[in-house]
């Protein structure tokens, strides 16, 4: 989940004022410690989609890892932020563009340094990103495509991930109940449920409605994090959607 400092009103709606990509977006070129703590947090959150796409285009997994490393620590030194329009700011419309341009232009460059030398580098916190690659869907689906697609599970397991950390204290229940999350009651099963956590079947639907209501929100922040307009957000995860769907 973004630690963006977004927030849900009674409406649903969110503040936009000190969002991770509307503080990179606002600082533009300028030395800005907070938008450069917002860029390394989106950076950390979202490459893997990355990784993933430059796998797709073919490249050997070290190579993948090492172009991906390269790419960020570039744009942690902000040299691909000056093309940005802020009308047309979706982080993940501009990070596709940008390692696009970066592939193109640089990878040769950067397949010739060692690893890590001479580089900032984003940590890549999985242990075995080749394996988890090797699980994604094989061929027709494009490098791109999987880069959406990616990024749409993205958004959702760290939603999830958020959701499970407040429930924290409810540690059963949330066990019981998170599968409600993902797929539809089937005939009988929230009694089942509910004789597992001693609730009546109706005190298990009113549970399953409001994580599922509270899923949704920390969705939609998620989102709110990456986009430069709250009229951007339902076109967003309207568009993520459709690219888990396929």
């Amino acid at each position: 989940m973004s630690d963006a400092t977004s927030s849900t009103g009674a409406a649903g709606g969110f503040d936009f004022t000190a969002t991770h990509w509307t503080t990179v977006l606002a600082a533009g070129e300028e030395d800005s410690p907070q938008a450069d703590a917002a860029l390394e947090k989106l950076c950390r959150a979202y490459w893997y989609p990355l990784y993933a796409c430059i796998r797709r285009r073919g490249f050997s997994p070290a190579d993948a890892e090492d172009l991906t490393q390269s790419f960020l620590a570039s744009l942690l030194r902000r040299r691909s932020l000056r093309s940005v329009a802020r009308e047309k700011g979706r982080f993940r419309s501009f990070l596709l563009a940008a390692l696009s341009h970066f592939l193109a232009d640089e990878w040769d460059k950067a397949r010739a340094l060692k690893r890590g030398g001479g580089q900032v580098i984003i940590s890549l916190d999985e242990p075995d990103a080749d394996g988890r690659y090797q699980a994604e869907p094989a061929a027709p689906v494009s490098a791109d495509q999987l880069f959406d697609r990616r990024w749409a599970l993205t958004v959702l397991e760290r939603a999830m991930a958020r959701l499970r950390q407040e429930q924290a204290g409810q540690p059963k229940h949330f066990a019981v109940l998170q599968k409600f999350l993902s797929e539809m009651a089937s005939a009988g099963a929230y009694e089942a449920a509910g004789a597992e956590l001693d609730l009546a079947p109706g005190a298990v639907r009113v549970a399953v409605h409001r994580l599922r209501q509270r899923y949704r929100e920390l969705a939609r922040a998620e989102i709110a994090g990456t986009v430069s307009s709250l009229s951007e957000v339902e076109d967003e995860l309207s568009l993520l959607l459709q690219a888990i769907r396929g």
